[in-house]
């Protein structure tokens, strides 16, 4: 695999595991006296920057026989770790790397100081890349490997669940890279890279795929087939297993040489542009079928990305009027209704687009014959649930009850999905109703992976993947935040990478590395500003940082200079209480209005309890305990997927000790 020029961290000491377990600093190697010390070091660091207790590490590195001064042993490791690894710390000053903590040790590397640790973030940055920035980084981390993982514990049964997962993650690179290099129309020169991973890995199926595709594209056909035949030999005489769908249509797009396989999309942009140029010939100029295609055209554009977004805020109000203008009530809601967008955050990018096209929709309504079809009505009542996200209004959750009930009554799977999105939106009324959004999540994949509905199948993930979160359940948000970006990867759907990396970044709050998440927040929020989404954006990260420290109990640093947007009432309220002014934090406590019916109503819930705490405001503390009481058992704010402001449970806990 080609390597190019190391990338270092930012740290002093930096140390390798990808290969033989060593370490540097800017002198150069740094010495490891014996197997047993470089033991030390590697366990530590498979740990990732938790404590290991002595007890773990000596059974660890004695097996099942450890000696009589085992202890002490190993305190002499750690004490000749640290010499090295911090040699000119002053004698009995306290290390800075290499810590006691309790019952153990940790070694608190910097995020960058270990290469298996940037090899992780550097595979899950190229996932976001365009293929030829994509392309250079995975090539830049796939150098940092001098060896398998690990390679000096190859045996080592503390190693191997690190060493198997860096080994997937490893292979995961080399397809990934070469998925770039294939978009980039490299395809000759990854044929010998990607012949040698098969070889390597014969039972990974998109390997033989990237091969084979390869192949074709390097204008050798006979060379791909002959490679899927291979692929499906291998697997069924050694797993006994046919080749899955992707396998299986790939040989039947060479056979038939499918125009789709050419690279870069050149015969998709062919064929797009001939399709307009028919329709434009076809359709004559003003006729109402340019105004329904044009707001499918509108649709698809609000799935492709920021630029896609904000030009189908700009164009959608527009197409609407244009409806209205004929006086026909159902060609007006098929417009309005046609623009069924999955969305998942509760707070509209423009509010005063959102209430034309409530007005419009409302408007429609009143005016639609009796003998419309409830698929129109419910299409309608679907667009006033989802546009009225975040007030509290009663029109919301009714409309958004009549839509589903009419799309369960219509067995419509698409009509279903979106009053479903509709639902979702108006499932925010108050703290703690993170299981009903799961289940509404869980039908919405199951029903989408069953009717194709893709867009709708991302948003299920998303949806379960904050319920889960909110839940504390971080391993079942994991797997939908995975499946999210496996759909968005293989359909170009670029913003779901938004959410994902946000959610990255309540992971690392909720594990308690706080310097790690506050800089992966203000990551997030830097892409935030090029996303097209203003309103996730506007006062997300001040919020965001500010409750990250709530949850570990550190002073809330609040930062009036930054950006609060809707938010700012409560961080003002704050930041009285937080400087003393508790007369003045009391008096804004007072003036505050209940939280928008939204994702982050918990967490501005826990920012006013922080403010009412500090001030001895008891009726603030009564009002705001009340609310989240309803969440107990849940992490507040955890539910929508980017930030936390720790255990519900706890913030009752200081509400109730304050009361009392």
């Amino acid at each position: 695999m080609k390597g190019t020029e190391r990338r270092e961290p930012s740290g002093a000491v930096r140390f390798g595991v990808l290969g033989s377990t060593a370490a540097w600093n800017s002198d150069g190697p740094i010495a490891l006296a014996g197997p047993r010390q470089r033991a030390v070091l590697a366990r530590l660091i498979v740990a990732r920057r938790h404590v290991v207790p002595v007890t773990r590490l000596i059974d660890d590195l004695w097996d099942d026989d450890p000696p009589e001064r085992a202890l002490g042993t190993v305190r002499t490791f750690v004490a000749a770790l640290r010499k090295a690894l911090e040699p000119d710390r002053p004698h009995r000053a306290p290390a800075r790397l290499l810590v006691t903590e309790g019952p153990g040790y940790a070694l608190r590397a910097a995020p960058d100081a270990v290469d298996a640790w940037r090899f992780e973030a550097a595979v899950s940055e190229a996932r976001q890349l365009p293929p030829p920035d994509a392309l250079r980084r995975l090539d830049e981390a796939l150098g940092w490997w001098r060896g398998p993982a690990y390679a000096d514990f190859a045996d080592e049964e503390w190693a191997r669940a690190e060493r198997s997962r860096l080994a997937e993650l490893r292979a995961l690179a080399v397809e990934r890279r070469a998925e770039a290099a294939l978009a980039c129309g490299g395809a000759p020169d990854v044929v010998p890279d990607l012949d040698a991973h098969v070889t390597r890995h014969p039972w990974r199926e998109d390997a033989w795929r990237l091969l084979s595709l390869a192949l074709y594209r390097a204008g050798r056909q006979g060379d791909a087939v002959a490679t899927l035949r291979r692929a499906r030999a291998t697997l069924a005489d050694e797993l006994g297993l046919d080749p899955g769908p992707g396998l299986r249509r790939l040989e039947a797009d060479i056979l038939a040489q499918d125009a789709a396989l050419d690279p870069v999309g050149r015969s998709a942009s062919r064929l797009w542009s001939e399709a307009a140029a028919s329709y434009d010939r076809t359709v004559e100029a003003g006729a109402r079928a340019r105004l329904e295609s044009t707001v499918g055209l509108i649709r698809n554009l609000a799935v492709t990305g920021a630029g896609g977004l904000e030009a189908a805020r700009r164009h959608r109000m527009a197409v609407v009027e244009a409806a209205e203008e004929y006086g026909d009530a159902e060609l007006t809601a098929r417009v309005i209704g046609a623009f069924d967008v999955p969305a998942i955050w509760t707070r509209g990018d423009d509010p005063e687009l959102a209430r034309r096209i409530v007005a419009a929709a409302e408007r429609t309504l009143a005016h639609l014959p009796q003998d419309a079809s409830d698929v129109t009505r419910c299409r309608l009542l679907a667009t006033v649930a989802v546009e009225t996200r975040g007030a509290r209004t009663p029109r919301g959750p009714q409309a958004a009850r009549e839509a589903e009930r009419l799309a369960r009554h219509l067995d419509d799977p698409a009509l279903l999905a979106f009053a479903l999105n509709g639902t979702y939106m108006q499932s925010f009324t108050r703290a703690g109703l993170a299981p009903q959004r799961d289940a509404i999540g869980a039908e919405l994949v199951e029903l989408a992976a069953r009717q194709g509905l893709v867009t709708f199948e991302v948003l299920g993930h998303l949806i379960r993947l904050q319920a889960r979160a909110g839940l504390g359940d971080f391993p079942g948000a994991d797997a939908h935040a995975a499946a999210a970006t496996r759909l968005s990867e293989r359909h170009e759907l670029p913003l779901v990478g938004v959410f994902t990396r946000w959610y990255d970044a309540l992971r690392q709050a909720a594990s308690g590395d706080v310097a790690q998440a506050e800089t992966s927040m203000r990551a997030a929020g830097a892409h935030l500003d090029s996303a097209g989404m203003p309103g996730m954006r506007t006062g997300l990260l001040p919020l965001a940082l500010v409750t990250l420290r709530l949850a570990h109990l550190l002073p809330p640093d609040v930062d009036l200079a930054l950006d609060w947007g809707p938010h700012r009432p409560w961080a003002e309220a704050l930041a009285l209480a937080e400087s003393g002014r508790h007369a003045q934090a009391r008096a804004a406590l007072g003036a505050l209005p209940e939280p928008p019916p939204d994702l982050l109503y918990e967490a501005l819930c826990c920012v006013e309890a922080e403010a009412a705490l500090r001030a001895e405001d008891r009726a603030g503390l009564e009002r705001v305990g009340a609310r989240l009481l309803p969440a107990a058992g849940q992490l507040a704010g955890a539910g929508s997927g980017v930030l936390t402001a720790g255990a519900v449970d706890r913030w009752l806990a200081r509400i109730g000790d304050a009361l009392a």
